[in-house]
């Protein structure tokens, strides 16, 4: 099979995914469902989460192979990647403005679906035979739902998070991080490819804990020089800002015509990039996030829910903001689909100047993607664990680590493509999980924030309140 006719299948199979008749009524469904049932959870708790998240970061007396924090960051290393930058771009480009408006929507009822998966990652985690705490989706599908449904959503799951760690998580990050070298400083793939390779492996031999400490590092710091400089863009043209806002809002229900080349195809297309790139970027309702946030020290579930919720809110609602506001306030976004590659760079360089402008947008790129890398080489290695068992963890690793170095140095023409569909995949049965579980999360959610709702309870509060409320779930699981 030539490749233009297998890029036609994956297209063709990405359009019926995506299409609006599937899995965008799903995931919006889902998060609106859980916004209902949690009573705004999201809204309501998000500055408590907040700052038990960044400011307190550690749940002291709660079990678990790395902090609060650093699950945080984990799961952020893993979603704040090049859909940041291209995705949002690429949305943009061929949705319109209004698709920036679609992004921050499914930010905004995603956090309601990631801190119930993150909650059913805590609640149904259980230890490995190394000793390691372990769960996500490819548990609490099984575990959580009786019978061979469940058995069968947690399988789904598990193949579904393998194939896409391997396209989200590894192809599509490492070409970013070479091409992103070779464009802007002239560095060889093959260099890039060699060097990643290496920083790869080594971390991954670190397990969990060793990613912990890496993204806990650097994840805050790349963030914060990537929002400062689009910062810098916008108050330079502040005044520019309400018409984006007003564009951005009036494309969202009206769709834009073509204008300077641009390809815009109505409301529908605008709601379906939106969408797509959306949880491309913050993977709410994907069920990946889960399994770092059942790997933190925490002493209750809901606890590590509110906290994971934040995850959502900073990539999409900050990060995918900043890069969307950075490229219609320049107007760069006319050039439509052909310079959707270029085109939050070009945003940059047009807002700050050729040269600080690329530089940083390059720099993000690198350090966003390689975080990704990171990020996503746990959960792939987590649901291969639950495919082949302990061993199948080494050669996970070992081939994970060898797809980085080819990523770097081939032509992805099929990646995006790809990566859509895998993330469409991964998301089909831990929505439908998500929509069984509600009950069971809403109603242990509600309990215990009627008990503790600063999150200032003390291990001992919590386990007096877990034997008088006869809770199954206790923190030493």
């Amino acid at each position: 099979m030539d490749t233009s006719r297998l890029q036609e299948i994956i297209d063709s199979l990405g359009s019926f995914v995506w299409g609006p008749w599937f899995l965008i009524p799903l995931l919006l469904g889902t998060g609106l469902l859980l916004t209902i049932r949690l009573g705004a959870l999201q809204f309501r708790y998000l500055g408590v989460a907040l700052r038990h998240g960044l400011i307190d970061r550690n749940d002291e007396g709660g079990e678990g192979d790395i902090s609060q924090f650093q699950a945080l960051t984990t799961a952020l290393a893993a979603t704040v990647g090049v859909g940041n930058i291209v995705g949002v771009a690429t949305a943009i480009g061929v949705g319109g403005p209004g698709a920036l408006f679609w992004m921050w929507v499914t930010g905004l009822v995603g956090m309601a679906s990631k801190y119930a998966e993150a909650f059913l990652g805590v609640r149904f985690r259980t230890t490995d035979a190394k000793g390691n705490v372990s769960g996500g989706p490819q548990r609490y599908l099984e575990e959580g739902i009786p019978g061979g449904f469940g058995k069968f959503l947690g399988w789904f799951f598990t193949i579904a998070a393998i194939i896409a760690s391997f396209g989200i998580g590894n192809l599509t990050q490492a070409n970013a991080v070479a091409t992103g070298l070779e464009d802007s400083f002239g560095v060889s793939p093959w260099v890039s490819g060699i060097v990643m390779f290496i920083l790869t492996g080594t971390v991954l031999l670190g397990g969990i804990q060793a990613i912990g400490k890496v993204t806990s590092a650097f994840v805050p710091l790349m963030i914060i020089i990537y929002v400062v400089g689009a910062l810098v863009v916008l108050a330079m043209r502040a005044s520019e800002l309400p018409a984006a806002f007003a564009l951005i809002f009036s494309d969202a229900f009206s769709g834009t015509a073509a204008v300077g080349g641009f390809l815009g195809s109505g409301i529908i297309l605008a709601l379906q990039m939106g969408v797509a790139r959306g949880i491309f970027s913050n993977e709410s309702g994907m069920g990946s996030a889960a399994i770092a946030a059942a790997a933190a020290k925490t002493k209750h579930p809901v606890r590590q829910g509110l906290v994971s919720m934040t995850q959502t809110f900073i990539d999409t609602i900050i990060v995918v903001s900043m890069t969307g506001l950075v490229i219609v306030t320049t107007g760069v976004w006319e050039g439509g689909r052909a310079a959707a590659g270029t085109m939050t760079a070009d945003a940059f360089r047009a807002g700050i100047g050729a040269d600080w402008g690329g530089t940083i947008v390059s720099l993000s790129i690198v350090f966003f993607a390689f975080s990704t890398i990171l990020g996503w080489a746990y959960y792939g290695e987590r649901s291969a664990e639950r495919a082949f068992g302990i061993l199948g963890s080494l050669p996970y690793r070992l081939i994970f680590t060898c797809v980085v170095f080819l990523g770097a140095i081939t032509e992805l023409h099929l990646a995006w493509s790809f990566a859509d569909l895998a993330n469409g995949l991964m998301a089909l049965p831990n929505l439908i999980g998500l929509i069984i579980l509600s009950g069971l999360v809403a109603r242990e959610t509600k309990a215990y924030l009627k008990f503790d709702p600063k999150l200032r309870a003390g291990s001992e509060e919590i386990e007096r309140f877990l034997a008088e409320t006869n809770n199954p779930w206790r923190s030493g699981k």
